[in-house]
This record gives structure tokens, sequence and C-alpha cells, in this order.
């Protein structure tokens, strides 16, 4: 049992609440039954499980599911607390090594769907843009920049789909080499627009998805940089009242990312 928050084993899972963290030792931190149920679901190996004893009491089930190489240890609940970063911790939380994490396979052909995002900062816009991602079929994350993806409150905010989806995050130089690389490829960039944008705009549910396509979204505040519009095949956009400048980011992802399967299942746009 481990009672002190000063014990090295809680100081190392407290320096991965923080980006510089994560990157010197090599692991993220999940927290909640949810996210370890999802990690050993998708075949995952938690290096570390921290538990209280009431906990364990609880769900000695899955804890029988842990890889014989993780590590299970107990703590004190205030000392877990102290380890986690959400108020109200539910009892665990686990490591997992960043190395385990899905990625594209070496040349691999290009995907067929792909979401490519410009700076997004919001870490909880981008929890929620992910798991839609993976019910829509996205294949690969492109991330220039902005939030980081393995950060506690997106793994949370994605339920898991973090975890699912093969992300790579690049400089906005290396996003516009990418996405000119698949263009030449025949994969369709497709950039989502506010309505009243000046040039060739047209409502979403008028492209046909179904074709390779990379989809784009901006920043929160800024959009999308000048010149991955200028890069993308096709500007769409979401009509919507005037009574709002802007839809979320996450809200309007919903609703682009999902028509390809909707024309996919028989129902084309006109």
């Amino acid at each position: 049992m481990i009672r002190s928050v000063r014990n090295p084993l809680i100081q190392a899972v407290r320096r991965l609440h923080r980006s510089s963290g994560r990157l010197d030792q090599g692991r993220l931190l999940l927290e909640g039954t949810h996210l370890l149920q999802e990690a050993l679901g998708l075949g995952l190996r938690p290096e570390l499980v921290l538990a209280t004893p009431d906990w364990l009491s609880r769900h000695g089930a899955l804890s029988q599911q842990l890889p014989d190489s993780s590590r299970l240890r107990t703590a004190s609940p205030e000392v877990l607390a102290a380890a986690a970063t959400t108020r109200h911790p539910d009892g665990v939380l686990l490591t997992l090594a960043v190395a385990d994490l899905p990625t594209p396979a070496a040349g691999a052909s290009p995907p067929d769907f792909v979401l490519a995002l410009d700076r997004l900062q919001d870490p909880g816009n981008l929890g929620t843009l992910l798991r839609t991602a993976l019910a829509a079929g996205v294949e690969r994350v492109w991330l220039a920049e902005g939030a980081d993806p393995l950060q506690p409150k997106v793994l949370r905010a994605s339920s898991g789909a973090a975890l699912a989806l093969p992300i790579e995050r690049m400089t906005a130089p290396e996003l516009l080499s990418r996405l000119a690389g698949a263009q030449a490829c025949g994969v369709q960039l497709v950039a989502a627009m506010v309505p009243e944008v000046a040039g060739e705009v047209r409502p979403y549910w008028e492209l046909d998805w179904c074709r390779p396509t990379v989809l784009l979204l901006g920043n929160e505040g800024a959009g999308l940089a000048p010149e991955l519009a200028r890069l993308a095949d096709r500007w769409v956009t979401i009509p919507h009242s005037p009574a709002v400048e802007s839809l979320n980011v996450a809200a309007a992802a919903a609703l682009l990312l999902l028509e390809r399967p909707r024309q996919a299942h028989g129902r084309p746009g006109p």
C-alpha cells in the first residue's frame, strides 16, 4: 500500500500530467475504470495500474484481466487522488507506453479517409472530434500543432477513441506537405468553411464523400490557415441560421464526418 505522495512512483505518475513529462517518460496517463476497460479491449498492456483497495474489491474480475507484464499497486484514496488529474477519481489509474499506441503502417497506401486538424486548441473539442472520427471510420488523424492528444483531458473526452486511432502530430509546414502528397495520389482535400466565405462553397451533402477524402478543420478562433484553404479541392459548409456566427468545431465535425457513412449506406446526396 502506497501511503505517501512523496513515493517515487507517485511522483513519476504526477509528471505525466504535463506534456514534458509524457515526452521524457514515453508514457501517458489514463484515469478511470472505463479507460482501463477500453485499453484492455484494444489489447493494450498497461505498464502500471494504481488502484485503491475499495476499487479492487469492486472490480476483482477486471483486475484479473491485466496482462502478466502489468504492475498492479494499491494506494490510499488520498494518494491516488494526488496522482490523478480529476477532482473525484473513481479509484484507478494506469500508464501506457506511447510506443504501444497504433501507428500507420510503414509504406502503406494513401488512406481512404483522414481527418486533418489545423492548430485545434481545446482539449475537450479534440477528444470529442476523435470519438466522432472513430465512429465515422476515419483511418488516420493528422494534427498540425495545437492541443496534445495524449493529455488526460483529451483521453477522457474521447472515451478511449484516442487509443484506437493512428494519430500523427506535425508542424503546419509538414501538414501542408502531407496534404499535397495525398492530393497527388488522387485524394480529395475538403475544407470546412463558414457559410458566408467568399468563393465557391457548397453545402456539405452535395459532395461525394465516398471518394478517398481528407477533411480539413481549422482552429476554433482563426479557422483554417489560408494556405490550407487554398490547397483544398472543395470547400463545404453547413448552412445555418445567421443568429450564430459559426458552429462549434466538434459539433460541425459530427455532421461532416458522418455524412460519409450516410452516403455509403445507400443514401447519397443530391
